[in-house]
C-alpha cells in the first residue's frame, strides 16, 4: 500500500502538508490523506493516479461497457486552418445562403458551424456558419495546399476530422471546461476541432445528453482523464469511459428531463436577437410574462438534482463517493487562473455581458425601422412559433425576424438617416416602432443613437473572434449627420443611393439656409451667426462626405460572402467609432497588401494580381471561379540516390 496526499486545492499548500503528515503518522482519518494500491490503477485505461476515488469507481472500468460501441461513437471535427476566411457569424451572412445540406450548392453556401464556446448545459445556440459549397470544395483544396510546420502538405481528410458525421444530429462540447456538459447539436451542420461530438441512435440522443450532463459522468470521465478542475474533455478517453447506459422508464424520464431543461436554456435565448431563437427583447417578454429567469433558474436547479439521482443509481455510487462526486463539481479549479481563463474564455462563441434591458428594447425598435424583426409579435398581430425539437435543423431565420413576402414596418432602400424632420428619420422611426407596440420611449431616443447604440451593437454582433455589426453608421468629421447603411441591403448601387437621395439633397438644403442667412448680411443676429457658421460648417463636411463616397463608390463591389469586416474595409474613415475604425483601417492595409486575396472584394480592386495567385492557387481559384486559370503542379520525380550516398 502507498499513501498519497492529495493538496490541489489548498490555499496554503505548506500548513496542509505539515498537517496531512501528522495525520498520516497517526493514523487519523483525513480527507487529504488516501492509502491506495497502486496496482489498482490499472483498473483504469492508461493507469492515471487516480488514488482519490474509491476501489469501485476504478472497478467500473473492467466491469461496465464502455461509451464506444453499441451504436456510440465519439468524434474530432473540422479544422479549417483559417476560420477568418471559412467562418462567419450566422448574422452577417444572406439568409437564403443558409442550409443545413452536405452539398450545398443550390441551396445555399453555408452550413451552420458547431465551434467550443462557453459551459452551457443541455442548450447553447450555434453561432458560426461554415463555407460549404459543393461539399467544402473550397476549402478542401486549401487545407490540401496548407503547410504545416514541418513543410509538408495535407489530405483534406488529416483536418476535417469526422466527416462521416457531419450533419448528423448529435451532442457536442467545448475541449476545455470546468465540468463535462454537453448540448444538443442540430442536425443539419458540422462540428469543429474545438466542439467534439458524440452520436448516439437517435431515440437514445435525450436519455445520453442528461447522463452526459450528470455529476456522475463528470466524475467517472475526470477520473478516465486523471485530471479534475479545467481539463481537456477528449474524445479518445470519452470512448473508454464506463457508460450505463438507461432503459425502460428511466430512459424515458431522463429524456423528458433533458427536453425540459433544453426547453428552459432556449427560452432564456429567445430574448437574444443575435439567436436563431431569437422572439422578442427582454422588455416585451416581461411585459408579457415570459421568461422569468428567476424561476427558470430554481427549475434548471431542480432538474439537474433529479438527473443526478438517476445518474447515481445507474452508476451505483455510495453514499460516500456521491459526495466525493459533488464535492469535486463545485469545487474551484484545480488550475492556475491563467489556465482557467483560457479554457473558459479562448473559445467562448458568447462572452458577451447581457444588455441593459432599454438598450435592448431601443436596439430591437432599430431593427424593425429596417424591417429585420416583425413588430407583430409584440402586437399580438402574429402567433409565436412553436417551439422546435432539439435537434431539429436551425432555422435560416429566427422567430423574431420579418417572414420573408412580409410588409417591413417601413419602406426603405437599405439606407436610414439621422436627419430630423427626413421621411427616413431613424430617431423617429425607433419612437414609432415603440408606439405602434405599446412601449414607453425612453429618455432621448437621438441622442442614444448618436452616442451609445454604435458600441452596444458592435458588441452584440462580436463572437467567436468575429467583429460583425450590421448596422452601419457613416458620418460626417465631426458626426453631425450620419447615414445609416443596413448591411443585408448593401449592394454596387448603395452609396450612389446614399449620394444621390440623402447628401445631395441634404447639401441643397444646407446651401439654401447658409445662402439666406448670408444675404442678410450684418442685419444677423447672435444667434445667426452661430447658425450661420454651422451651416457653413456641416457644408463642407456633407462635401467632404460626398466626394469620398464617390471616389470609393465606382469600384466598390460588396459580396456578402466576404464576411462584414471586410466588406465595410474600403469605408474605414466614415466610421467614427475609434476602435471600429482601427480594426477596419487594418483590414484594409491586409486586403492592399494581398493578405485576403480570397475575398471577392479584392479581386475588384486588384483584378491582375489575383488572378494570377489564381494560377497557383487552387482553392483562390474555386473561390473566384477562375478554375480555367489554374495549372497543376508537375509531380516532382523521386530521386533514386539513398541517403548518406555521395554523388
Amino acid at each position: 500500500m502507498t499513501i498519497f496526499l492529495r493538496l490541489l486545492a489548498e490555499q496554503d499548500k505548506a500548513a496542509s502538508l505539515e498537517r496531512a503528515c501528522a495525520y498520516s503518522r497517526g493514523s487519523i482519518d483525513n480527507s487529504s490523506v488516501f492509502e491506495v494500491d497502486p496496482k489498482s490503477f490499472r483498473a483504469v485505461p492508461g493507469s492515471p493516479f487516480s488514488y482519490w476515488v474509491s476501489e469501485r469507481i476504478r472497478e467500473y472500468f473492467t466491469m461496465a461497457s464502455p461509451f464506444e460501441g453499441n451504436g456510440r461513437v465519439a468524434s474530432v471535427g473540422a479544422s479549417t486552418k483559417d476560420n477568418f476566411r471559412y467562418t462567419r457569424l450566422w448574422t452577417e451572412v444572406d439568409h437564403t445562403e443558409i442550409c443545413n445540406s452536405r452539398h450545398a450548392t443550390e441551396e445555399g453556401s453555408w452550413v451552420p458551424f458547431s465551434m467550443g464556446g462557453r459551459t452551457s448545459p443541455f442548450y447553447r445556440d450555434v453561432n458560426l456558419v461554415l463555407k460549404w459549397e459543393n461539399d467544402g470544395r473550397e476549402l478542401k483544396a486549401a487545407i490540401s495546399e496548407y503547410r504545416g510546420s514541418r513543410g509538408w502538405g495535407y489530405q483534406w481528410s488529416a483536418a476535417l476530422n469526422g466527416h462521416d458525421h457531419y450533419f448528423q444530429a448529435g451532442l457536442t462540447w467545448p475541449l476545455r471546461a470546468g465540468r463535462f456538459s454537453p448540448q444538443a447539436m442540430p442536425a443539419g451542420g458540422i462540428f469543429s476541432g474545438r466542439g467534439y461530438a458524440a452520436f448516439v441512435p437517435t431515440d437514445k440522443l435525450l436519455s445520453t445528453l442528461a447522463i452526459f450532463n450528470s455529476v456522475a459522468f463528470d466524475y467517472v470521465f475526470k477520473v478516465a482523464l486523471g485530471r479534475f478542475g479545467h481539463p481537456e474533455f477528449l474524445v479518445g478517453i470519452l470512448h473508454k469511459v464506463p457508460f450505463f447506459e438507461p432503459t425502460g422508464l428511466k430512459a424515458s424520464k431522463l429524456g423528458e428531463l433533458s427536453k425540459r431543461a433544453w426547453s428552459l436554456k432556449r427560452a432564456l435565448d429567445t430574448a437574444e436577437e443575435t439567436s436563431h431563437a431569437f422572439h422578442l427583447p427582454a422588455a416585451l417578454c416581461e411585459r408579457l410574462g415570459e421568461n422569468d429567469q428567476s424561476a427558470i433558474e430554481a427549475e434548471l436547479a431542480t432538474i439537474q438534482s433529479e438527473v443526478d439521482e438517476i445518474a447515481f443509481q445507474l452508476y451505483g455510487f455510495s453514499d460516500l463517493d456521491r459526495a466525493a462526486a459533488v464535492s469535486a463539481s463545485n469545487s474551484p479549479s484545480e488550475d492556475s487562473n491563467e489556465d482557467a481563463e483560457e479554457s473558459e474564455g479562448a473559445y467562448d462563441e458568447d462572452n458577451v455581458d447581457l444588455i441593459d434591458q432599454t438598450d435592448g428594447l431601443l436596439s430591437w425598435a432599430f431593427g424593425v425601422a429596417f424591417g429585420r424583426f416583425d413588430w407583430r409579435l409584440a402586437s399580438g398581430e402574429r402567433e409565436t412559433p412553436s417551439e422546435p425539437d432539439p435537434f431539429d435543423p436551425l432555422p435560416a431565420k429566427s422567430p423574431g425576424m420579418l417572414p420573408d413576402g412580409a410588409e417591413p414596418f417601413h419602406a426603405h432602400s437599405g439606407i436610414l438617416v439621422d436627419d430630423q424632420g427626413h421621411p427616413h428619420d431613424l430617431a423617429r422611426l425607433i419612437e414609432e416602432v415603440l408606439a405602434r407596440v405599446d412601449a414607453p420611449v425612453p429618455g432621448d431616443v437621438r441622442r442614444w443613437l448618436q452616442r451609445d447604440f454604435f458600441p452596444l451593437h458592435l458588441k452584440q454582433y462580436s463572437k467567436s473572434r468575429r467583429k460583425a455589426p450590421i448596422y452601419w453608421p457613416l458620418s460626417t468629421s465631426s458626426g453631425s449627420y450620419t447615414l445609416w447603411l443596413y448591411y443585408p441591403s448593401l449592394s454596387s448601387q448603395t452609396l450612389y443611393t446614399a449620394v444621390n437621395d440623402f447628401i445631395d439633397p441634404k447639401l441643397k438644403q444646407v446651401s439654401r439656409d447658409a445662402a439666406a442667412l448670408r444675404d442678410k448680411g450684418g442685419a444677423r443676429t447672435r444667434d445667426d451667426e452661430k447658425t450661420f457658421e454651422a451651416l457653413q460648417t456641416l457644408e463642407l463636411e456633407l462635401i467632404e462626405l460626398r466626394d469620398t463616397l464617390l471616389k470609393i463608390a465606382p469600384t466598390y463591389r460588396p459580396s456578402h460572402d466576404d464576411g462584414v469586416q471586410i466588406t465595410a474595409a474600403p469605408l474605414w474613415q466614415l466610421f467614427r467609432h475609434k476602435p471600429w475604425q482601427t480594426v477596419l483601417k487594418d483590414t484594409w492595409a491586409k486586403l492592399e497588401k494581398g493578405d485576403y486575396d480570397w475575398a471577392h472584394l479584392a479581386i475588384a480592386y486588384w483584378p491582375d494580381r489575383v488572378r494570377e495567385k489564381c494560377g497557383t492557387d487552387k482553392s483562390l481559384a474555386i473561390a473566384h471561379g477562375l478554375e480555367d486559370l489554374y495549372v497543376e503542379p508537375v509531380a516532382q520525380k523521386k530521386s533514386g540516390k539513398k541517403k548518406g550516398v555521395a554523388a
